[in-house]
């Protein structure tokens, strides 16, 4: 009897030893499952941007003469935080140097405080495994790399080496576009293969991070290229348009909803080379995303506000670039227009390459040096400006130059810092033929006015339509 107890004791302890053990190991692997999706949830591009918006409200905001520091480090620490405040704010008009300072910053805050490694890296991005990569990180990582061979030329090189530029057909339309598809992006990553080390990721991941809190979201790195320009806004359906689809094509609707059909946020254009080419494979990803952009990438100089009443901006950028900003109600959607003109190109013989070239470019310095009235005209984009600039180069030294714009672009002090050059734009409070009769009471030689049609015409005129002759 008694060994039957004992043999009934021990069953039980041992039931319930086990039954202990099954728990405490259950428990255990759901803590390390808590673990992983807590590490996963933590390196992604959303947690560690969160983190940086954080730290730096905190290193801009903090008392420092709460913090019992001495005379010489209170001065060191003022003097930075007014850095980085002023690079937090010219970031936002274009300043490279501004955007480079802000980066090395997030770059070293990721790496020193928030414990990104070599492993933990990839799960912002996945760059260990290709096919979960999207079509803007691989297009991310090449612009990266071409950019660290080529600089602010990477992304001609790159479309020149794979002729992205070309007109071709795609699936879904009838004739010819310009276009780069995901799927010819996809091609270029696959043939390049690519080896990145821990830096370049990081470097990948900072400017990730940067583009969505003070940058200008996909387009930031393409805004700072050598090309002509860059729009956004301006295809697609704007979002509008959907409750009107719902009520009449719910097909249509879900066809949208599957990104089978491009919304306004997914509308990208390049301005290259004389032609305007859609980057499909990028996205803002959200309407809000680019009435963002859209808010703060005319704030240059403090143009004033873009209000319902006042739907359109036009101003420059810190790097002189023009940039044109539309909103609802005046437009369907949010867009927005960056031109960029290379004044370092601006010579008539680089213009002018076609056959009788010499003769052409003899007649226009004749004109010029002659004082003739010139009129340069033609549709959006076909290069006036940039003859203009060439053209000014035959202008001789003793003549001073009078300039009237609408926007300042053609920034000529800055090619020829040492003539008598005076530019005028119009204002809020001052118009276009205001400016030109102040214009009368200086020393003006050679007026320089760009226009459109409904006003006076000068020496050198670059209207905006053949109409204006």
């Amino acid at each position: 009897m008694n060994l039957i107890n004992l043999l009934a004791i021990l069953l039980v302890v041992a039931v319930a030893v086990f039954i202990v053990i099954k728990i405490l190991t259950a428990r255990k692997n759901q803590e390390v499952e808590e673990e992983v999706e807590l590490d996963d949830k933590t390196y992604t591009l959303e947690k560690m941007t969160e983190f940086i918006k954080k730290r730096l409200d905190e290193i801009t905001k903090i008392n420092l003469y709460d913090i019992g520091l001495s005379e010489e480090e209170l001065k060191r620490r003022k003097n930075k935080k007014y850095e980085l405040k002023k690079a937090l704010k010219g970031c936002t008009y274009g300043d490279v140097n501004d955007k480079k300072y802000v980066k090395e910053l997030i770059y070293d805050l990721l790496s020193k405080e928030y414990g990104v490694d070599e492993i933990n890296v990839s799960k912002a991005i996945p760059f260990d495994t290709p096919s979960l990569l999207t079509a803007q990180d691989k297009f991310d990582i090449l612009l990266y790399v071409y950019k660290q061979q080529f600089g602010y030329e990477a992304l001609t090189e790159f479309i020149k080496k794979y002729n992205l530029a070309a007109l071709k057909y795609i699936s879904g339309e009838a004739k010819p576009c310009y276009v780069i598809t995901e799927e010819e992006i996809g091609d270029i990553y696959e043939k390049e293969n690519l080896v990145l080390n821990f830096n370049d990721k990081l470097n990948i991941v900072t400017q990730r991070i940067y583009q969505s809190y003070k940058g200008y979201s996909s387009i930031d790195e393409i805004r700072d290229m050598n090309i002509d320009g860059v729009s956004g806004g301006v295809s697609g359906l704007p979002e509008s348009f959907l409750s009107q689809v719902a009520q009449t094509d719910g097909d249509y609707l879900d066809q949208i909803l599957d990104n089978k059909v491009p919304r306004a946020c997914d509308s990208i254009w390049i301005f290259f080379q004389g032609k305007s080419i859609r980057l499909a494979f990028l996205s803002f990803g959200s309407e809000s995303e680019l009435k963002r952009v859209c808010q703060n990438i005319y704030k240059y100089n403090n143009p004033g506000q873009l209000s319902d009443s006042n739907g359109y901006k036009i101003n420059e950028m810190k790097d002189g670039s023009r940039v044109v900003v539309v909103r609802p109600s005046m437009s369907e959607t949010w867009a927005f227009f960056v031109r960029k003109f290379d004044v370092k190109r601006a010579t008539l013989e680089q213009i002018i390459t076609c056959d009788g070239k010499d003769k052409a470019i003899d007649l226009l310095k004749f004109l010029v040096k002659g004082a003739r009235i010139i009129s340069l005209t033609g549709e959006q984009g076909c290069g006036k400006t940039t003859m203009l600039m060439a053209m000014i180069e035959n202008i001789y030294e003793t003549m001073n130059i009078r300039v009237q714009e609408t926007a300042f672009e053609l920034h000529l002090r800055k090619i020829y810092p040492t003539r008598n050059i005076l530019s005028f734009r119009e204002t809020e409070t001052v118009s276009g033929q205001e400016g030109l009769d102040v214009q009368k009471k200086t020393d003006g030689s050679v007026n320089i006015i760009r226009r459109g049609c409904n006003r006076p015409r000068s020496i050198l005129d670059d209207t905006s339509s053949p109409s204006c002759i």
